[in-house]
Parts: C-alpha cells; sequence; structure tokens
C-alpha cells in the first residue's frame, strides 16, 4: 500500500509500556509484505499520529515484528515519511555524538540526555519487501536509531547508567495519570 494510503487506513492501538517482554527481546524479521503487514503499518501511523511520537516499532504495540514507521523533521526540517522492515544501521563513519534529551511512547512522560551519532543510514525494506536506505540528521537520525534498537529488544534506558535509569522512571511515574493502560486510544490529558 502506498505511504499515503497507509496514513490513511488506520486506527490507534494501545502502546505496551517498558517491561512488557516484547519490548525486551529482539523482534522477528518482517517475511510476508501482505495485507496483514499493511494493515499493522496503517495502525501504526495512526497510533504514532494519536500519540504525537516521532517513529513507533511495532513491538510498541505489542507485535513481534522487526519494522518500524517514521513521521519527522530531518537535520533540514523537511518531514520525512516512511517504514522500515528489517532495519539495520550501518556503523557510523566519522563518530559525531550529540546528546540530545530523549522520550519513548512506551514510557510516556520521561525524558533523558542520550548520545548518539549525529546522522544515521538504516537499511532495510520498505512496506513492498523492496531494498531502502534512509540517511539523515535531526530527529529523523535519532529515531532511526532509537525505532532499529527497538527492533532490537533494546529501549533507552538501556543506554543509561543505574542513577539516570531510576531518575528517568521517577519522571515518568509523575505523569502516569495522564496515560491511561490504552493510550493513545484514550487520551486522559
Amino acid at each position: 500500500m502506498p505511504i499515503a494510503e497507509l496514513l490513511r487506513l488506520g486506527r490507534p492501538r494501545p502502546i505496551v509500556r517498558w517491561g512488557d517482554p516484547v519490548l525486551h527481546r529482539p523482534a522477528r524479521p518482517v517475511t510476508d509484505f501482505g495485507p496483514e503487514l499493511q494493515q499493522l503499518l496503517a495502525d501504526m501511523f495512526a497510533t504514532n499520529r494519536a500519540a504525537n511520537g516521532a517513529g513507533l516499532a511495532a513491538q510498541q504495540i505489542g507485535v513481534d515484528l522487526a519494522v518500524f514507521v517514521y513521521d519527522c523533521p530531518d537535520q533540514t526540517w523537511e518531514r520525512r515519511i516512511g517504514v522500515v522492515c528489517n532495519p539495520v544501521l550501518d556503523p557510523p563513519g566519522r563518530r559525531s555524538l550529540i546528546t540530545l534529551g530523549e522520550g519513548c511512547l512506551s514510557l510516556p512522560g520521561g525524558e533523558a540526555d542520550v548520545s548518539r551519532p549525529e546522522y544515521a543510514t538504516c537499511r532495510g525494506q520498505d512496506q513492498f519487501g523492496e531494498p531502502v536506505v534512509i540517511t539523515g540528521g535531526g530527529t529523523l537520525g535519532r529515531c532511526l536509531q532509537h525505532e532499529t534498537d527497538h527492533t532490537r529488544g533494546t529501549v533507552y534506558g538501556d543506554r543509561l547508567n543505574t542513577r539516570r535509569r531510576k531518575d528517568l522512571y521517577r519522571q515518568a511515574a509523575r505523569y502516569e495519570d495522564r496515560f491511561p493502560a490504552d493510550w493513545p486510544v484514550t487520551d486522559a490529558t
């Protein structure tokens, strides 16, 4: 299905929270690019939009597949929208790290500084199973890295030391009442 159709047809699903086993183990590769995947992608775009996210991995809605969607600006503030199945990040060349506040839809209300390469190149397949390569910086570069991490069973809290991770959990706990269990299907804010 073309991206325009995927953006139009989905319905939001509840986002699972850190601690759910599906978020903490590597996802299964996408091998079937048929109608079930297309509906999943449409629902992922709708969920990401409802939650005001930059990107969303299938695991974040409880589906054990290595795929993510993104809808965010790149380093030039151009809106970039797409799908990556079976993502693999290219190793960064000249490694220029930047530290920025990062959040996760699966831990709403929490944010912590995380250092990542300024730019990222992600290879995989699009929604049709065709090869795709996306390169970008800004929010897009961070999103490509964050969502690929999800498909590997890594949440960004895994990149923090124990003290910073505890601070992150405390921060998110202050906002728990704003995010019901089926958020963003139901929005308490």
